[in-house]
């Protein structure tokens, strides 16, 4: 054949195939619905029951930043997320160091859900050994993600049904039990959200542990190359948080009005029963055994489905890494030309599930906690530089009040949260954070050169595939 005639190579890219729906319950997936139980008992005793407002304070929270969030998706449709943004508009180094602690949370997010299926595992089959569970759960998740983006999605809205429906069932049984007089005796009471011995500061300690629950709406962003069109991502962004923030705060809402007291969950003062998950004991109270095994197969199928979103989500953070050759080429830009995924990144994700056999879903959230802030307050700053200082737009009330005063809010709001984080998650993301500032003065020689750019015109670096 004439070498005119040689049919040309083609990049593998990530296929657009995924609508607005589809995204908002990736999003609404990774954020897991049915975690208001597991961490129930943990709020309850740190607000002095008044779990429901700590979730309408993380919420405030993350609509201002979700409002940022919208606005840098807009101008720039890359699955770098925060990462991209803060590269763009504020410097690239600084772009590096918040992708670098914001991969923490997505790194480990996939973890958590492994160790939460595991406890869920643990207590129906006590005999086998913790472990099995781990790779089991692990295998089958990276091969679903390994193989099609569309099979994710598809997996994680059936599951993420189910577990919405059980959670519907669950605070219709628990209105009748709230008219029948037990718990606050009636389906309307403000007890929940306020009561003589409220504080403000145990309110805003729970918020930040809650908090780690709304991250599905930033990994959104990270689905924006899949996106039939990438306009419909600040959309999806936003829909995520408020459907996600109703969810989890009617949800709190029957649940504190039901067990006004969080010694409820710690018969005897036993208090592993609030440390650890009361998602069982919850099911239990409210419907006995049946509901039991029904609430904590709903809470399976949630975990589930925010594990393959979140294990997706990390593949494609690598992926923008490795593309722009921040980390190896190679490996993390890798793109398979057969199954349109990052098949390297997918795998490493599925790895690091495999910790779950060791570590402690305590250790976890406080780890995913640094992270996450770190994004969100970054977001909210790129807002201010890209718009009111790279673009001027800081002159007339509308464009002080939309590029300024709104995620100058979220930074603030963001800020407040920090004040209130755990000391072992500041020390463990510090520590983390000066792992990557090493790295930074490495590939940039000591700063004399930027770290890579994100221009998204260039190409992924995968296998050619041929097409006649």
């Amino acid at each position: 054949m004439p070498e005119s005639h040689m049919p040309l190579p083609v990049k593998a890219t990530l296929k657009r195939n995924l609508g607005m729906w589809a995204i908002v319950a990736l999003g609404l997936g990774y954020m897991t619905p049915t975690v208001v139980f597991d961490t129930f008992g943990m709020v309850a005793e740190g607000t002095n029951n008044v779990v429901p407002l700590a979730y309408l304070a993380a919420l405030i929270v993350m609509v201002f930043t979700a409002i940022s969030y919208g606005k840098m998706s807009s101008e720039f449709p890359s699955a770098g997320s925060a990462y991209t943004y803060v590269k763009e508009s504020v410097h690239p180094n600084v772009g590096f160091m918040v992708g670098w602690t914001s991969m923490l949370d997505y790194l480990l997010l996939p973890l958590v859900n492994v160790i939460i299926v595991r406890s869920y595992l643990e207590s129906f089959f006590p005999d086998f050994p913790g472990w099995i569970w781990v790779v089991a759960i692990s295998v089958i998740s990276t091969a679903i993600i390994y193989f099609t983006m569309r099979g994710t999605s598809n997996v994680n809205t059936i599951l993420l049904v189910i577990a919405i429906v059980a959670m519907v069932v669950f605070v219709v049984m628990t209105a009748a039990q709230l008219v029948q007089g037990e718990g606050a005796g009636t389906l309307a009471t403000m007890t929940p959200f306020v009561h003589s011995d409220i504080s403000m500061a145990a309110v805003l300690m729970g918020a930040t542990i809650v908090c780690f629950s709304f991250i599905g709406f930033d990994a959104v962003t990270m689905y924006v190359e899949e996106a039939r069109t990438p306009r419909v991502v600040p959309r999806a962004i936003m829909l995520t948080v408020l459907i996600g923030g109703a969810i989890f705060i009617i949800t709190a809402y029957f649940t504190q009005a039901r067990f006004p007291d969080y010694n409820e969950f710690a018969p005897g003062g036993d208090t592993q029963y609030i440390e650890n998950s009361t998602l069982p004991i919850i099911g239990e109270l409210v419907g006995g055994q049946t509901l039991k095994v029904v609430l904590t197969a709903a809470g399976f199928a949630a975990t589930v489905a925010s594990l393959l979103a979140s294990q997706a989500s990390v593949a494609r953070m690598l992926l923008v890494m490795g593309r722009n050759n921040v980390l190896p080429r190679k490996l993390f830009g890798y793109v398979s030309p057969k199954t349109s995924t990052p098949t390297f990144n997918v795998i490493l994700a599925g790895l690091v599930c495999l910790l779950g056999t060791y570590l402690t879903l305590e250790v976890i959230a406080a780890f995913i906690n640094f992270g996450a802030l770190i994004a969100f307050t970054f977001v909210n700053v790129s807002v201010i530089a890209w718009f009111a200082i790279r673009q001027g737009k800081r002159r007339g009330f509308s464009n002080v009040f939309r590029y300024i005063i709104l995620p100058g809010i979220g930074v603030a709001m963001t800020a407040i949260l920090w004040a209130n984080l755990h000391i072992d998650a500041l020390i463990g993301g510090l520590v983390w954070a000066g792992i990557g500032l090493v790295y930074l003065l490495i590939i940039t020689r000591g700063f004399t050169k930027k770290v890579a750019g994100f221009d998204e015109a260039q190409p992924v670096t995968g296998h050619n595939k041929v097409v006649g």
